[in-house]
């Protein structure tokens, strides 16, 4: 049968899972499976557009749920996190697993990667324990097919017990069997299976404990599932199974009673508590290993000539380095160099609007007061931040996201894994400090993927020492008028990426000693383990990364600084056209903040350009321009030759130009970034060091060099 999505509104259903449902008669679906296997790929094919993205209640993992329609019903398709388990190890984990439990789904669909399936059924058995219905999709067929990998669906599917199909996520018309298969699958009455057989002595636990649950849980929970987690004394478990079984049900002196006979019955055979989980996950490998001898087929060895020649470059000791180095200076040009034209077609747009809107006010008889707040000062500002941040943006997002598409970020995390193991966090800060270079707001929210509070926090604080998209511009900027000429090419912008690159590499040098530094101090603590997968190289899918970049990324960094760009417009015209004695507002501040600024090899009016440009920091160098001409508004001081010579004239040397790159690459997060920081950490003393730790960083360097130029007489 075929497919199609939903159009019409979404009306929330109260619930603590916030499940969107239009109608009491629509399914709830759960939709889980391992990282990289295409999860996600299936989810966006089936809901289209009509999707609905926020948080899990009272959690700050991404929660996304779609809409679809397959024989004539409808469906709520929920995308659980990406785990591996469902033993609860991690805030993903226990998402995942609360919500099979607790959610009510009427059909769960597990997806896994075909070329990897052993590793994969290890979540299939324990979804299978939980859920009543559950559907195995096995995705990515045709990278099998290339591994020479063959697998018999219907065998597998006798010896669990469960549908099991096999899709093509990127084919659309190969989720008709995945449809189908749910709607057959939703029709069928509860039955919970028992996929796995554990030791004699966890057996004999579980049937020690099965009577009194078998009575109390009915058939909302799988009694022998419940019997194993209450043996594993899974705290995370309690507060859901409360208000699931009721108050009294772990307060239950004939549970109490049970528990303790099987306490004694483990405690007989020598096994705690390590022990025991380690016997359950021992069960699961086996029977994983067991089914996929019976079903799988490999005709040649899995891992493809192809990947193992990237890898060897990508991954190896000697060239991951240099190759990743490499690639994200080409990356910068590409970024540099395709900007530029857009972002001065785009400033002409913008500022041609402006012309028509001072006719507009004009025309009006507005005073001229308020033509130049809201003209001059707010629609300035955010033209200019629009102008500044969308072309960079634009090219920048896409590109990291195809990146993560075609399967290198993984490798990224894997090449870093072991500088930040030394540094005592986690590998996957790797991929938070990636996502940083686009903007420092998005890469604290990706935090969320490392499990550890500690590691999290440690790379939460970390995250702005890499510079954000916002800082590019006066960073190529500076490089462009007094490093690499002024003149235009590809030798002007080749040499610019590669001082760029240079200026990078001392952000991510700068976040390890600052990442160690927290370790062994207010962070204290042993790094932890986790499971980095290298999923295969496959070709991106450009339309979807074009989608996702645009929107998920471009788009919303910027309506978040357009948002904080528009007080800041007012507060900058203030404090330029306000005037104490002859002097503005705007002056008189820098004024204040020179002797400071002078001993960083910087002045007042670059020290009060960085205060002001805290709503957005790519409108630093405009109000720089702005005090220098004594202007009432941001202005564009036109080629790189003017900008040059408008520095020069105002006492800018090199030294100058040096301690202004250094400050730009550390100090204080922008607004939006620190407001991130505030959400995801619910602490105003973390959000406050997020802001210490990279300005007594910035202050400290710059104080460092002038001191040496001014020793060397340089």
């Amino acid at each position: 049968m075929g497919l199609t999505s939903h159009s019409t509104g979404i009306r929330a259903m109260d619930s603590q899972f916030d499940i969107q449902k239009q109608h009491a008669e629509d399914k709830v679906i759960a939709l889980a499976g391992n990282p990289n296997v295409g999860k996600s790929t299936i989810f966006n094919s089936l809901t289209g557009m009509k999707q609905h993205t926020g948080n899990w209640p009272g959690k700050t993992v991404a929660s996304a749920q779609g809409r679809y329609e397959a024989h004539g019903q409808s469906y709520v398709l929920v995308d659980l996190p990406g785990t591996y388990s469902l033993m609860a190890h991690s805030v993903e984990e226990e998402i995942a697993r609360n919500f099979l439990c607790f959610g009510e789904p009427d059909v769960a669909v597990v997806v896994c990667d075909a070329s990897c399936l052993e590793r994969n059924l290890n979540l299939v058995l324990q979804t299978i324990e939980i859920a009543s219905r559950t559907v195995l999709c096995i995705n990515l067929m045709d990278e099998a097919e290339k591994k020479g990998i063959r697998i018999s669906p219907d065998v597998l599917s006798q010896r669990l017990g469960i549908p099991v199909v096999t899709t093509i996520a990127r084919k659309k018309t190969s989720l008709n069997a995945l449809t189908d298969a749910v709607w057959r699958a939703s029709q069928v009455s509860d039955s919970w299976k028992s996929p796995v057989t554990y030791p004699k002595p966890i057996e004999e636990a579980i049937s020690l404990l099965l009577p009194f649950l078998q009575e109390k849980t009915g058939s909302r929970l799988n009694p022998r599932w419940l019997a194993l987690r209450l043996l594993d004394s899974d705290a995370s478990l309690a507060e859901e199974l409360t208000a699931c079984l009721g108050h009294s049900f772990l307060e239950n002196s004939r549970l109490k009673s049970a528990l303790t006979q099987t306490s004694n019955l483990l405690a007989r055979y020598d096994i705690d508590s390590d022990t025991f989980r380690d016997m359950v996950t021992s069960s699961f490998i086996l029977r994983a290993e067991e089914l996929c001898k019976e079903t799988v087929i490999y005709e040649r060895p899995v891992y493809q000539f192809r990947d193992w020649k990237l890898d060897r470059i990508l991954t190896g000791r000697l060239l991951g380095y240099p190759a990743m180095i490499l690639l994200l200076a080409f990356l910068l040009w590409l970024t540099i160099a395709g900007a530029n034209y857009p972002s001065q077609a785009l400033s002409a747009i913008l500022f041609w609007f402006q012309d028509r809107l001072t006719e507009l006010f004009h025309f009006l008889h507005a005073p001229s007061w308020l033509h130049d707040l809201l003209v001059l000062g707010v629609y300035r500002v955010v033209a200019w931040v629009v102008a500044v941040m969308l072309p960079p943006m634009a090219i920048f997002f896409p590109l990291f996201t195809l990146l993560e598409d075609i399967g290198y970020l993984p490798r990224l995390a894997y090449n870093l894994d072991k500088p930040f193991q030394c540094c005592q966090a986690c590998g996957k800060q790797a991929l938070c400090m990636a996502m940083g270079f686009g903007c420092n707001a998005a890469g604290v929210t990706g935090c969320r993927i490392i499990d550890s509070p500690r590691e999290r926090l440690l790379a939460i604080l970390t995250n702005s020492f890499v510079p954000c998209n916002g800082r590019f511009p006066t960073l190529i900027a500076l490089i462009t008028v007094f490093f690499t000429g002024i003149s235009a090419g590809f030798k002007a912008s080749f040499l610019s990426a590669l001082l760029l690159t240079l200026i990078l590499l001392l952000g991510i040098g700068m976040t390890f000693v600052v990442t160690w530094a927290l370790s062994v101090t207010l962070l204290r603590g042993i790094p932890s383990a986790f499971t980095l997968e290298l999923p295969p190289y496959r070709k991106p899918q450009v339309g979807s990364v074009l989608v996702r970049s645009v929107f998920d990324r471009t788009l919303f960094v910027l309506g978040r600084a357009v948002a904080v760009a528009v007080p800041a417009g007012f507060l900058i015209w203030f404090m330029a056209n306000i005037s104490v004695n002859g002097t503005s507002l705007l002056q008189g501040c820098a004024s204040l903040l020179d002797p400071p600024a002078r001993l960083m090899g910087l002045d007042g009016v670059i020290l009060i350009a960085f205060v002001l440009g805290f709503p957005a920091n790519e409108i630093v160098m405009p109000i720089i321009f702005m005090a220098y001409l004594a202007q009432g508004s941001l202005i564009d001081p036109g080629s790189p030759a003017a900008m040059k010579l408008l520095l020069l004239s105002h006492g800018w040397t090199l030294q100058t130009a040096v301690s202004m790159i250094l400050f730009s690459l550390f100090h204080w997060p922008c607004s939006t970034t620190l407001l991130t920081i505030h959400k995801e950490t619910g602490s105003l003393r973390w959000t406050v060091i997020a802001a210490l730790l990279p300005t007594s960083v910035g202050v400290l360097l710059c104080i460092l060099f002038t001191g040496i130029c001014r020793l060397l007489s340089l």
